[in-house]
């Protein structure tokens, strides 16, 4: 039977659950995608939030993105929700201002050591020397760079200072300006994994080679979801101290 004219909807009606069933769609399948952003995402999570939190206030920017695409203009939804979930997070971890009074003080007194050894041994410090600079433990190092690779993250204003910042920065995401010069990084950064402590580069493998979740790294190892966001932000520190060695040995 046609429509009547007393069960017949307006065009806007119809077109209104149209775009709200497409709306659900995209947002349906793109949940694996949060669920790979938050999984992965390396932070000093503070002690009134979870990681389970960190999803929800992700979801609430899929939604945005979902609102807000205009695919005329020819940007992959994926790549769109991506920028939309990841900045709703940062965001909110501004707002709540994650990081403690004592943990910004002891990223300021590592990003000092840090300048203070590069003068005194020519190069960046290793983990261990700031360990010993600062009279720490290994461990404490490890929750204080991750602190500081969160704060840069975030884009904290009184967070790590630029140089710091670089060292914290995820080496395989150099912009390939120069394809010959994109190749040869990628070489030293093979080589720079290599010479990693086992742990952690069994976590850079894990990680970037298998594109776990930080939670399966840690069942992996044995340890805490935590944990291995440090073990994470201490492999990246040492690289970034490797590729610069190996960098400034090359053009002397």
């Amino acid at each position: 039977m046609g429509k009547t004219a007393e069960n017949a909807m307006p065009d806007w009606q119809v077109q209104g659950e149209a775009q709200a069933q497409e709306r659900e769609k995209i947002v349906l399948e793109h949940v694996p995608l949060l669920r790979h952003i938050v999984g992965r995402m390396c932070f000093d999570i503070p002690g009134g939030l979870e990681r389970d939190d960190l999803f929800g206030i992700g979801m609430l920017g899929l939604l945005a993105a979902a609102d807000a695409w205009e695919p005329e203009r020819g940007l992959q939804f994926s790549t769109f929700a991506y920028r939309k979930i990841r900045g709703a997070i940062l965001d909110e971890l501004r707002r709540v201002d994650f990081l403690p009074r004592g943990r910004r003080e002891k990223v300021r007194a590592l990003d000092a050591a840090v300048a203070r050894l590069e003068h005194e041994l020519g190069i960046p410090p290793s983990p261990e020397d700031l360990a010993r600079e600062l009279d720490v433990t290994p461990e404490e190092v490890d929750e204080v760079l991750l602190s500081a690779a969160s704060a840069s993250q975030v884009s904290l204003e009184d967070g790590p200072s630029d140089s710091l910042r670089a060292m914290l920065s995820d080496p395989s995401c150099a912009d390939p300006v120069e394809s010959a010069e994109f190749a040869e990084m990628k070489a030293l950064l093979a080589d720079a994994i290599a010479d990693l402590p086992e742990q952690e580069q069994t976590v850079i493998t894990l990680y970037y080679g298998e594109e776990l979740y930080l939670k399966e790294i840690g069942e992996i190892l044995g340890v805490t979801e935590s944990r291995a966001s440090q073990i994470h932000s201490r492999a990246i520190f040492r690289l970034n101290r490797t590729l610069t060695a190996l960098t400034d040995s090359a053009e002397s």
